[in-house]
């Protein structure tokens, strides 16, 4: 088998090499990591016998090959080069490696490698898709398998973490949507980066893997339901404290703590983060700027400087704060010139940001150490909501911040079940049903909700 999956892989090269000219080099003159620079050949003797041809072509031809396994294997691979004909296969065979997956068995899947190969790998590495389904199931054991790439069984053959999916999306990505902290840190020890976005037409493009996880949280039912279009668009008036803070509790639930810790996690290893938030204060998200403060305020803390929020020598608060406070004085300079108040919405948004980012910068150390204090998973210790509130409403007054008029209700906020749910998360139906009403209300969007996940597949 090795050696046929070989000789495809030549042929997959040769066939690229083609449209390239020279080795490693494509026709707009950049590198390409897929054809890296082959090794020269030296000539053969002129009088020697066939076998002493053969020994040099063979040498050269395995020095060849392992250049291309590593550069195919450890570089940035875009786009994804599998033919579609051997993810077809793939998809043939998947209802029998769904259930290995699903156990993490990593004999069985070794062995399943072993027979269906030539579904899984191509061109010296392990498919991209074939990664994507070990990531969808949570299959961790697995999935550091492939990354490793040591067992016989895999022939050589191992998982690039930074090799892009037919969809548009890196191995990260769909780790993101799934908020699966386990593998995220699998992923980013053996390599995978947290800065390549996504590209294509079957995905948003554009996206960081931090992105999809600060996205799919602001879509978590808990802040849809409770902080309805009105609330979002607040006056600049006693509802703005009241608003900034009822999304605080929310986001201090046991069931957020997930999805704060994904974004926690993804954030630390993200370069240019201050610019990624001032993105999201500029279009006046305010919830996806409240869930990557509250997550990653200790990293922001840190950081002196980004270059959408203009050069500071400030730490990270004071420098969004800077931000903050001069669009505000333009927006006003600009209606005062103009006599005219369109930007008067922005405005508003922007002064409940600069409320949010001062509650946090006050009080975000002790609800950190409050939200890690939660469990991994709620149902092992279950929180009553109101012993939350109480927790969190006693921080944030220990640092100055009241609720106003007739302060602030979190509700019943209970996840609506429905029968069918069990056939769309195939990683839950494992657990007990007691257990699974229990976490259902935590349960990731990208994983409940496939059509509100923010990666398109």
């Amino acid at each position: 088998m090795k050696a046929m999956r070989k000789k495809e892989a030549t042929a997959t090269a040769c066939s690229e090499d083609d449209r390239k000219g020279v080795h490693g080099i494509s026709m707009n003159g950049q590198y390409d990591p897929w054809n890296p620079a082959y090794p020269p050949r030296d000539p053969s003797p002129c009088d020697a016998d066939m076998a002493a041809h053969i020994a040099p072509v063979k040498e050269w031809m395995d020095k060849t090959e392992a250049i291309l396994a590593n550069s195919r294997a450890t570089n940035i691979i875009i786009p994804d080069r599998t033919p579609q004909f051997v993810n077809d296969v793939l998809f043939d065979i998947l209802p029998a490696l769904v259930p290995i997956l699903e156990k993490d068995n990593v004999r069985s899947f070794l062995r399943f490698f072993n027979e269906n190969g030539r579904a899984m790998s191509w061109g010296f590495i392990i498919t991209p898709e074939t990664l994507n389904q070990i990531i969808v199931y949570n299959a961790v054991r697995c999935a550091k398998v492939v990354l490793v790439g040591d067992d016989p069984e895999l022939h050589g053959f191992r998982a690039n973490p930074n090799c892009m999916t037919r969809y548009g999306y890196f191995s990260l990505h769909r780790a993101a949507d799934m908020f699966f902290v386990d593998m995220i840190e699998l992923l980013l020890r053996h390599g995978a980066s947290a800065n390549l976005r996504t590209s294509g037409d079957l995905v948003p493009a554009d996206l960081l893997p931090l992105h999809v996880a600060v996205e799919n949280t602001s879509m978590h039912k808990y802040l849809e339901d409770s902080l309805n279009p009105s609330q979002q668009h607040v006056d600049c008036s006693q509802a703005d404290i009241n608003y900034i803070l009822k999304l605080i509790h929310i986001l201090c639930l046991p069931e957020m703590k997930i999805f704060l810790d994904t974004t926690r996690l993804l954030a630390k290893h993200t370069d240019d983060l201050l610019d990624e938030l001032c993105k999201y204060i500029v279009d006046g998200q305010i919830v996806h700027t409240a869930v990557l403060l509250l997550s990653a305020q200790k990293q922001i803390r840190g950081l002196s400087s980004c270059n959408g929020c203009g050069s500071s020598k400030k730490e990270g608060f004071g420098t969004i704060t800077n931000f903050v406070v001069d669009n505000i004085t333009a927006i006003k300079m600009r209606q005062n010139r103009l006599e005219m108040e369109p930007l008067e919405v922005k405005k508003e948004l922007l002064d409940v940001t600069l409320n949010l980012v001062h509650v946090i910068f006050k009080a975000g150390e002790a609800l950190d150490v409050y939200i890690r204090s939660h469990p991994k998973i709620p149902c092992v210790m279950e929180v009553a909501h109101a012993e939350v509130f109480e927790h969190v409403t006693l921080i944030l007054k220990d640092h100055g911040f009241f609720s106003i008029g007739d302060g602030i209700d979190i509700g019943n906020l209970y996840f609506s079940t429905h029968p069918f749910h069990f056939l769309v998360d195939h990683n839950f139906c494992i657990l007990m049903i007691v257990i699974f009403f229990l976490v259902l209300e935590a349960t990731p969007i990208g994983m409940c909700y496939p059509l509100k996940s923010y990666l398109a597949n």
